[in-house]
């Protein structure tokens, strides 16, 4: 596991949070799931995190407040955002909001166990980018 703070994922879908857990975990990374947006602060508050993964059907998310938080931190976290490929406006207003990679929720599935080591910083090969 890479020496570094956990991954923070915003999602009150527990089965769906659960399965990208596992995946992290697999892969030798932690991410803890958080069922609000001001859990997610609090959180990240403690410790920056590497990755911010965020569930765009959240209730009352408001996903420009949650990124601009995030990208004055001193060392920004990777932000993603998913949804479902029918919500086009969540879709749209997380890619506007400036989060780093916006991806319908099938695509999210599917990109997981590829892309997830790079959210955390980590470059091809196993050596930390950040």
């Amino acid at each position: 596991m890479l020496d570094k703070a956990p991954g923070l994922l915003l999602s009150d879908d527990l089965v769906f949070a659960s399965r990208i857990s596992g995946t992290a975990r697999g892969l030798g990374f932690e991410v803890i799931t958080l069922r609000s947006a001001a859990e997610l602060l609090d959180r990240a508050g403690e410790q920056s995190p590497p990755c911010v993964i965020v569930d765009l059907a959240n209730p009352g998310l408001k996903v420009a407040e949650l990124v601009r938080h995030f990208r004055a931190c001193e060392e920004p976290p990777f932000i993603v955002g998913y949804g479902s490929h029918v919500d086009a406006a969540s879709l749209r207003a997380a890619r506007d909001a400036g989060c780093d990679l916006v991806l319908p929720r099938s695509k999210f599935v599917q990109d997981l166990p590829t892309a997830l080591p790079q959210w955390f910083g980590e470059k091809p090969g196993g050596q930390a980018s950040r």
